[in-house]
């Protein structure tokens, strides 16, 4: 089958691999859609990072490079395990892309998301989703109903939003500011709109801003080319400032706005992952009491994430704004949300034949 093999930095190749074997208690699924993560950007800029280079195999999966790319993907299952009982063959499901060792304190605790070992399919190992086929655990598989597969690729990112809206502990009625309107910007925005969360963002992109404000997820979009982002949140919010707030940029002088422009004794939620380390101005947070959270992925999260989406609380169908077929990955997938990124929110990529 074909497949997206990361290499090395700049180096993604799509190549014959076998198809893997069904195992007892694991699913087959035939990969419909998978989306082009901002991960999976930062590893062909500047990777390896979560994938494990030559020589340094992950220790759950025992993979390192080259490994198959992809978290973000639906399917239909193909084959089931033995002992598999509850899913049937043709049913349309989405993977939560997880390695976890269920046995660290983390694990056992149940916030598996820390897992000491923890990895992710199509980065650690595991196959990915930028391929035609993979076999999975049970435990990682998720059905979506009638949730239409290009759409439920997005599933996987709007779970990391809905994780990050977990973390901050917002509530209907607050207001939320997010720094940085890429798909997971976005995504988050649209799980905290579905939460009766009234959203600021600030976005340099006029495409990311378009959306934002088309799609109603937003209530109000700050262009920070034009607008003293600051001046405009407390205006925005009769001089208070916002509730709480989310860093989806990874630029360190969005955080410092967001210090700048929350309430004393709000919460900020860094979402984003950086490639460098970002500087705190630790005053702020000492004189406004601002309590500075970390999020990452998310942990139980699917079920909740699936029914906004079931419940039409959450329309994923706009957020898509290209459909590209696997040999086009990098020119058109990576070059483009790489270098063009005003012209594109969420690129997904057909991994088999067309149907």
């Amino acid at each position: 089958m074909k497949a997206a093999r990361f290499h090395a930095r700049k180096d993604i190749r799509i190549e014959d691999v076998p198809t893997p074997e069904l195992r007892p208690g694991a699913v087959a699924i035939d990969i419909a859609w998978c989306g082009i993560c901002g991960t999976d950007l930062h590893e062909y800029l500047e990777g390896p990072i979560f994938i494990s280079p030559e020589g340094h195999p992950h220790p759950l999966s025992h993979e390192n490079l080259p490994v198959t790319m992809g978290h973000e993907f639906s399917g239909t299952v193909s084959a089931l395990g033995d002992g598999i009982t509850d899913l049937t063959v043709g049913e349309s499901v989405v993977v939560e892309p997880y390695f976890v060792c269920n046995e660290c304190a983390a694990c056992k605790s149940g916030r598996y998301n820390l897992c000491a070992k923890m990895g992710f399919i199509g980065l650690a190992g595991g196959g990915g989703g930028l391929s035609e086929s993979i076999v999975v655990e049970r435990r990682w598989v998720h059905p979506v109903g009638n949730i239409p597969l290009d759409q439920a690729a997005l599933i996987e990112p709007l779970a990391v939003g809905h994780h990050a809206f977990v973390r901050s502990g917002a509530k209907a009625g607050d207001v939320a500011f997010i720094g940085g309107g890429g798909p997971i910007g976005l995504l988050l925005a649209a799980v905290l709109h579905a939460e009766g969360i009234t959203v600021i963002l600030t976005e340099m992109s006029k495409a990311r801003r378009e959306k934002a404000l088309s799609t109603g997820v937003v209530r109000h979009v700050i262009d920070p080319a034009v607008d003293d982002v600051v001046a405009k949140v407390r205006e925005l919010t009769d001089g208070v400032g916002a509730d709480v707030a989310f860093e989806c940029s990874s630029v360190n002088a969005v955080l410092d706005q967001l210090l700048d422009a929350v309430r004393p004794g709000a919460v900020v939620v860094n979402v984003s992952i950086w490639s460098k380390p970002a500087q705190v101005d630790m005053q702020k947070l000492v004189l406004k009491e601002i309590d500075l959270r970390g999020t990452i992925a998310y942990v139980n999260d699917h079920p909740a994430t699936i029914k906004l989406v079931q419940d039409g609380k959450v329309d994923l169908a706009p957020f898509i704004t290209g459909r590209i077929d696997l040999d086009r990955l990098v020119d058109e997938g990576f070059d483009t949300l790489i270098n063009h990124n005003d012209t594109a929110v969420k690129i997904i990529v057909r991994p088999g034949a067309r149907g």
